[in-house]
């Protein structure tokens, strides 16, 4: 059996990066978690792990060791247009949000994937 698990995460403002990632991955802000130094988003199916946010004193300085991958294409694997299509319009929409593209990524000559900064300037990517 798998261990239920949660993802912690170091923020400066960890309401404004919680509500980002709550609407990138379709989450909601954890019931009773009210308190301006954290927050956390929990999966509304409950089978996703929950995500918190820690406010400290510093901001970001080197590359992520870990990110999130945001795979809405993952049960796409014959059909390149489309998961191309899907992978292009969750940017399209997360850059409004907040978020910032950094780069296209290909394999083979194929399109696979997006490198993106959440408003904190972590990289994650769209795939």
């Amino acid at each position: 059996m798998a261990m239920r698990w949660t993802l912690g995460c170091d923020a400066v403002d960890p309401q404004r990066i919680a509500a980002f990632w709550a609407d990138a991955l379709g989450y909601v802000f954890e019931p009773g978690y009210e308190d301006p130094d954290g927050a956390s988003i929990v999966d509304p199916d409950g089978t996703g792990p929950a995500i918190g946010f820690l406010r400290v004193p510093e901001g970001k300085t080197a590359k992520n060791r870990m990110h999130i991958d945001i795979r809405v294409a993952a049960e796409i694997s014959g059909d390149a247009a489309e998961r191309e299509r899907l992978v292009r319009s969750t940017v399209a929409r997360l850059v409004p949000a907040g978020a910032t593209v950094v780069r296209e990524e290909f394999y083979g000559g194929q399109f696979d994937h997006v490198v993106m900064l959440d408003p904190e300037g972590n990289e994650f990517c769209v795939a």
